[in-house]
C-alpha cells in the first residue's frame, strides 16, 4: 500500500492533480471500470442541486434506515472528519476501509489489465474520494446508493452510474466559473444526471425552463413540485400534508431540520421514495420515523449558552436567505453578532444584502484556505451595502469567536457561518 494513514493519503492527493478541480467524466470512468462494471448492484438515487442536497441524502438516508434497507450515502464536503463523506448504514465508514479503497483506485489508475504498456491516470482529491466511495458501495452491496453531487452534475464524478432516479433541489447562482453565470446555464448542467425512461424530480417551487427541456431532449420522466406533487400545512399543531397523482400522506411530523425550505426539501424526497416503491417499499410510519430522526451538522446548528451560538454553512445568495428567515422565525431578546467567513469566489454582495437588516455587528475573519477570502475584502462589501455597518476584521475565524462572545451580552447570539471551512474552524475550537 502506498501509504498506511488516510492524513498520509489525502496529504499526497492534494497535490497529485495539476488542478483542484477538472470537469469530465472519460479518466474517471476508465478509471473505475478497471475495477467495476458501472452497473450498480443495488437502485442509485443521485441529488444534485445549488441547495439542499446534503439535506435530501440525509432525510432519504434516515427514512430508508427506518424501513430496515442498508444504505449507502455519500456526501461532500465534511466538517470535521473525511469518513463522514462515506456512510454505511448511517455510520462513517472506517479510514482502513478508505485506504484500501483509495490503494485499490491508485492501482487501477496505474495499471490497466488489458493493456500491455499502461499510461498513468491522474486524478484530483475530489475525484479519489468519490471514485473511493463507490468502491466501496460496490464491495459493501447496501440496498440503496444516495450520491449526492458535488459540482453541476452533467460531469460530475458521480454521474458516471445511471441514477435510478434523480433529484434535482434548488437552482441558484454558485460556481458561476464552471457552470455558468445564470439560472438556466446552471440547471442545464445539473440536469445532466437525468436518464431516458427514469424519473426526475424537482423539488424547488420554481423550475428553470432548461429542466423541462432537459427532460424532454433526453426522454426522462419529470415530476415537477407543484405539478406532479405538493405540500401544504396540516391540521394539526406542526403537521404537513403530502400529495402526488397516486399517493396522500397527511399529519406529517416536521423534518428535524429547520426552516420551511426543508418541507420543500421533503416534499422531493417523498417523491423519490413513492418512484422507487416497487424496488424499496416505505409505509407512512417509516417515513414519519425518518423524518423525526434526520440530523444534518451544520444547518441552523444552535449551541445553547451565554452566548447561544448558532452554527450554518450558507455560503450563497439563496442559503442566506433561509438563513435570514430561519434568524426572523427563532427571534432572540438581544443581538444578531455575526461571525463570517467566505471564499473569494462567491457572490459576496449578493448574499450579504440579505441578511444586512438582521445583524448588528459583524466580526469578519480571514479564511486560511484555498481561495479563502480576506476580511478586509469582506469589510469593504459590507460597508457598500451599508455605510453604517459596525465591521471589525479579524485574521482568523477563533479570533472573530472569541472577540463576538467577549463583546455579546445577555440574549444576544452569535452566529458563524459563510463558508463550510467557517464552521469547520468553529467546531473544531470546540463550539
Amino acid at each position: 500500500m502506498r501509504f498506511s494513514s488516510l492524513p498520509e493519503w489525502l496529504s499526497w492527493q492534494e497535490g497529485l492533480h495539476s488542478s483542484t478541480i477538472e470537469l469530465g467524466l472519460e479518466r474517471v470512468s476508465e478509471v473505475f471500470s478497471r475495477l467495476h462494471t458501472l452497473s450498480a448492484p443495488c437502485p442509485v438515487i443521485t441529488v444534485a442541486g445549488t441547495n439542499g442536497k446534503g439535506s435530501s441524502v440525509a432525510l432519504l438516508e434516515s427514512i430508508y434506515q427506518n424501513a430496515g434497507y442498508k444504505t449507502g450515502a455519500y456526501t461532500s464536503p465534511h466538517l470535521l472528519r473525511y469518513n463522514e463523506r462515506i456512510h454505511l448504514n448511517g455510520e462513517e465508514v472506517s479510514d482502513e476501509m478508505i485506504c484500501e479503497s483509495f490503494e485499490r483506485i491508485d492501482q487501477a489508475r496505474l495499471n490497466d489489465p488489458n493493456q500491455e504498456s499502461n499510461k498513468e491516470i491522474s486524478l484530483t482529491y475530489f475525484e479519489f474520494g468519490t471514485l473511493a466511495a463507490l468502491d466501496i458501495f460496490f464491495r459493501e452491496k447496501p440496498d440503496v446508493m444516495l450520491l449526492e453531487v458535488g459540482l453541476g452534475g452533467r460531469l460530475d464524478v458521480v454521474n458516471i452510474l445511471d441514477a435510478d432516479v434523480a433529484l434535482i433541489t434548488s437552482i441558484g447562482i454558485d460556481h458561476t466559473e464552471w457552470l455558468g453565470n445564470d439560472k438556466e446555464t446552471i440547471a442545464k448542467e445539473k440536469a445532466g444526471i437525468m436518464r431516458k425512461d427514469r424519473p426526475v424530480i424537482y423539488s424547488s417551487p420554481e423550475m428553470p425552463q432548461s429542466i423541462s427541456d432537459t427532460a424532454k431532449e433526453v426522454g426522462a420522466v419529470l415530476y415537477q413540485r407543484g405539478v406532479d406533487f405538493d405540500w401544504k400545512n396540516g391540521a394539526g399543531y406542526a403537521a404537513w400534508d403530502w400529495n402526488s397523482s397516486g399517493q396522500q400522506r397527511t399529519a406529517l411530523p416536521q423534518p428535524n431540520l429547520r426552516g420551511e425550505h426543508q418541507l420543500d426539501n421533503a416534499a422531493g424526497v417523498l417523491m423519490v421514495i413513492e418512484c422507487l416503491a416497487d424496488k424499496l417499499s416505505v409505509n407512512q410510519k417509516q417515513i414519519k420515523a425518518g423524518l423525526l430522526s434526520v440530523t444534518v451538522a451544520g444547518r441552523f446548528q444552535c449551541q445553547f449558552g451565554e452566548p447561544m451560538h448558532i452554527l450554518d454553512v450558507a455560503h450563497n445568495e439563496a442559503s442566506m436567505a433561509c438563513l435570514a428567515e430561519l434568524l426572523n422565525i427563532q427571534v432572540c431578546g438581544g443581538n444578531n453578532m455575526a461571525v463570517l467567513g467566505m471564499l473569494e469566489d462567491k457572490a459576496h454582495a449578493e448574499s450579504l444584502a440579505t441578511l444586512l437588516p438582521d445583524i448588528t455587528r459583524w466580526y469578519v475573519a480571514d479564511l486560511d484556505v484555498p481561495r479563502g477570502a480576506k476580511s478586509e475584502q469582506l469589510a469593504k462589501v459590507l460597508k457598500e451595502l451599508d455605510k453604517n455597518a459596525d465591521v471589525s476584521c479579524y485574521s482568523s475565524v477563533n479570533k472573530a469567536i472569541e472577540a463576538a462572545d467577549k463583546d455579546a451580552e445577555s440574549g444576544d447570539r452569535v452566529i458563524i457561518f459563510g463558508s463550510f471551512y467557517t464552521v469547520e474552524f468553529a467546531m473544531q475550537s470546540g463550539i
